[in-house]
């Protein structure tokens, strides 16, 4: 009796021990991308019920779904906007000759009617975002700083691609990588190419540089500070336009004209605008016009621009210059600038 118990029990330990063995076994051939899976999908779960994200979903951008960046604004029943969805739901209004509305409850949105939301900023700065590059998180009011300058995994340059070479990679590799870089035992032939594109910048520049010097030599020179506001055209389709106010320079009658995406049907359409402008002479002349002209910031304006100088010779049949780029960063700008009321500016001209 005792012989048949002790077998029952040997058989139960070793049915018992093979099945550990197949669990270790099945652990040991599951595969490591399957580990990663599910490991990251009990880190997702874990975050669900984290108060920060609950927070996030909060506090988002209505538009955008994401959280703000910069400043935050909200409509009178208290929806939240990011300061680029705010600005683009402006600007798409301008465009279309409409009302801007709150994208949730339809209210009226303005730059008078809205306000900033304090609060909600100062919130959002504090909660925790990921470093796009290492992984770890930083209060998204020092995040990045830590991307730009303290992040070991941020992206950086090799110091010889001055002279040629393209690597790009972690900042904690960059030297061991200057270490073994082939550029610098390059021959002057050899490097004479990445030279010739940096001269050729450097020589733009100073092109501009010596444009401005000469301009500012000349006789007859003036300066005004407008303010382009929109209209629309009577067509079928009304287009947009932006027009100053009559100005005098040079004893005559003046105004610049803007447009939109060079006057598409629907500016509205294309994720990328710009704003293209051209001078036009009012009133007659009889010997020709040999002008420079320029669009600066200005004292009473914000905007943000790449100042660039155009000529054009007006005479008595050819009294309004070609559309010239207003030369803005992106089209964020672009928007920021249609969403105002109007756009002022610094107009220099200069007479040959």
């Amino acid at each position: 009796m005792s012989s048949d118990t002790e077998a029952a029990t040997s058989s139960t330990e070793m049915i018992a021990e093979t099945s550990e063995n197949a669990e270790k076994m099945d652990e040991i051939d599951e595969p490591e991308t399957k580990r990663r899976k599910l490991t990251k999908n009990n880190e997702m779960d874990e975050k669900k019920n984290r108060l920060e994200d609950r927070l996030g979903g909060i506090l988002c951008c209505a538009v955008c779904l994401d959280l703000p960046k910069a400043a935050v604004y909200q409509c009178n029943n208290g929806h939240l906007m990011c300061a680029g969805c705010f600005t683009h739901l402006l600007a798409d209004a301008r465009l279309r000759d409409e009302t801007a509305t709150c994208p949730n409850c339809r209210v009226e949105i303005s730059k008078t009617v809205a306000t900033r939301n304090l609060a909600v900023e100062n919130a959002v700065s504090e909660l925790p975002s990921e470093c796009q590059y290492c992984g770890k998180e930083f209060p998204r009011n020092t995040l990045e700083r830590h991307e730009d300058q303290l992040c070991e995994e941020r992206i950086s340059g090799c110091k010889y691609s001055r002279i040629g070479c393209p690597w790009r990679g972690p900042m904690h590799e960059s030297k061991q990588h200057e270490q073994d870089c082939p550029h610098p035992r390059r021959s002057g032939a050899e490097v004479m190419e990445a030279l010739q594109i940096i001269d050729q910048q450097v020589a733009d520049e100073r092109k501009l540089y010596e444009n401005i010097f000469e301009l500012l030599g000349y006789e007859k020179i003036t300066l005004n500070d407008l303010q382009l506001k929109p209209y629309r055209t009577e067509e079928f389709v009304h287009r947009l336009y932006y027009e100053t106010s009559r100005f005098s320079a040079f004893n005559n009658q003046w105004v610049v004209k803007a447009r939109i995406n060079n006057s598409q049907k629907d500016p509205t359409q294309s994720s990328e605008r710009d704003i293209t402008y051209q001078l036009i002479l009012k009133t007659r002349t009889s010997s020709p016009l040999n002008i420079h002209f320029v669009i600066l910031r200005g004292p009473f304006g914000d905007m943000k621009i790449h100042p660039r100088i155009y000529r054009f010779d007006f005479t008595e049949e050819e009294n309004e210059s070609p559309y010239v780029p207003l030369s803005l960063p992106d089209t964020a700008e672009c928007n920021r600038l249609l969403a105002a009321k109007t756009i002022n500016f610094r107009f220099i001209m200069f007479l040959a």
